[in-house]
């Protein structure tokens, strides 16, 4: 079961930055944040109020702010990062940091790192790799695009790893109050760009997709909360990384985008480390 919810919670996310790609090209990244994260946060709410009861502690909320604050940073980073490099660098990069920091605190959890655990973890990181890679030559990658793709994939794995340590009775209420703090910044934010460039800027605005966007990714930070508390930290982080893989197959499919050879590679490797680390 916690393979498995990890399993969605990748494809949740691979769903979400397809979404959010798409919306992001129409009204920019800071006005589809303002919206899907609050969006979010609310559909994680109910979730944990009608579906997933858990319990509310002072550790759950000291945890949340911590999630909250990386998570936030990571987001940032990002997008910083996308501005400034090809997406078949920063993609990847920040996919494996996101998965590689897990995989060390599980470690020095004590988790066991099987040899079958451990070809899944290998076949995971070069099927990122592969699947973001982008035909042609790649732009030449300046420092300051690498730096701040290591930090979000640092910030990626430091989220992750808050949300694989939060109690085993608290449900998914620190992936909720997470995406409440996070809220409260984008919300600010999208306040300061309204003021500045008034409602006319908002319009037309993709309600619906965005909120969409919102709720699939708020959904995917929760199962991979309880994925996290079912299993291993080590094997549920590396599985939630694939979403590169999902998020290349939805544009092949619905915007017909060509896949070469080598992304349709980390495809199948891609899977296969999934069923490697479900066994």
């Amino acid at each position: 079961m916690p393979a498995l919810l990890a399993l969605l919670s990748s494809m949740a996310w691979g769903l979400a930055d397809f979404g959010g790609g798409l919306a992001t090209r129409r009204i920019g990244a800071l006005r589809v944040l303002t919206v899907s994260y609050p969006a979010g946060a609310l559909v994680i709410t109910l979730v944990a109020l009608f579906l997933v009861p858990g319990e509310i502690s002072g550790n759950v909320i000291g945890l949340s702010l911590y999630t909250g604050i990386v998570g936030t940073l990571a987001m940032l980073f990002l997008y910083a990062a996308l501005a400034v490099g090809p997406m078949g660098i920063v993609s990847p990069l920040t996919a494996v940091g996101g998965a590689a920091v897990p995989v060390i605190a599980g470690l020095v959890r004590g988790e066991s790192l099987t040899p079958l655990i451990a070809l899944g973890i290998v076949l995971a990181l070069v099927a990122v790799i592969l699947v973001s890679r982008e035909s042609g030559p790649h732009p030449p990658v300046s420092a300051k695009g690498l730096l701040l793709s290591g930090a979000a994939g640092l910030f990626i794995g430091l989220y992750l790893v808050g949300l694989g340590v939060a109690p085993d009775d608290s449900g998914v209420w620190v992936a909720v109050f997470s995406r409440w703090w996070s809220s409260l910044g984008m919300v600010a934010v999208g306040l300061v760009v309204l003021v500045r460039h008034g409602l006319a800027s908002w319009r037309p605005y993709p309600w619906l997709a965005v909120i969409a966007v919102g709720a699939l990714d708020g959904s995917a930070n929760g199962m991979f909360q309880l994925a996290a508390q079912g299993g291993e930290l080590i094997v549920v982080a590396v599985i939630g990384s694939l979403y590169p893989a999902a998020t290349l197959l939805l544009a092949h499919w619905f915007l017909h985008e060509r896949m070469s050879r080598i992304q349709w590679s980390g495809v199948v490797l891609a899977l296969g480390a999934a069923a490697a680390l479900a066994i």
